[in-house]
């Protein structure tokens, strides 16, 4: 599973933007997992904290899901991990927890999502709603939120790698 990151054009228009930002984004989670065993992405960040690698890539799979499947197109999907009982089950993270199985269901929620929102334009309103507002909400607010979700969370995983292994860089 290498990783190659790209900058975003630099002359794109809006659309092109922020699809880029997101894929950047992605990208940068996914590079800071590489060449990690599946030990290390389990390792939590610091105590009592259960926040790891691992857990933030299971994290952004389920807020994949509910943004581009359950808000933009209205699909029933039920959570990858968490739920009612364990809002914060996508990082209670055992031995028989892969890297591979994450990232193969974190890919497939990122294909869903751009196939999903190829079909939008960035004002076109949700077919579903969010479920902190109930409100219908356009594709654009939707990618400038993932590219914020993404960048919160890469700042996070700056900081774990380099407790793992030391290993710092953008």
């Amino acid at each position: 599973m290498t990783t190659e990151r790209r900058d975003p054009a630099f002359d794109a228009d809006e659309r092109t933007s922020l699809e880029g930002w997101l894929e950047f984004h992605r990208q940068t989670l996914a590079m800071k997992c590489a060449g990690l065993t599946d030990a290390q992405l389990r390792i939590a960040s610091v105590e009592p904290s259960p926040l790891s690698l691992m857990g933030l890539v299971r994290h952004m799979a389920d807020v994949e899901r509910s943004w581009y499947r359950r808000v933009l197109v209205g699909e029933a999907v039920p959570p990858l991990y968490w739920s009612e009982e364990d809002p914060d089950a996508e990082f209670h993270l055992n031995e028989t927890d892969t890297w591979q199985a994450t990232y193969e269901i974190w890919q497939a929620e990122i294909e869903a999502a751009r196939r999903n929102a190829a079909d939008f334009g960035l004002d076109d309103l949700s077919k579903g709603r969010s479920r902190h507002t109930g409100e219908q909400i356009n594709l654009r607010w939707i990618h400038t939120h993932m590219i914020e979700e993404y960048a919160r969370h890469n700042g996070h995983a700056d900081l774990i790698r380099e407790r793992i292994d030391g290993a710092t860089g953008d």
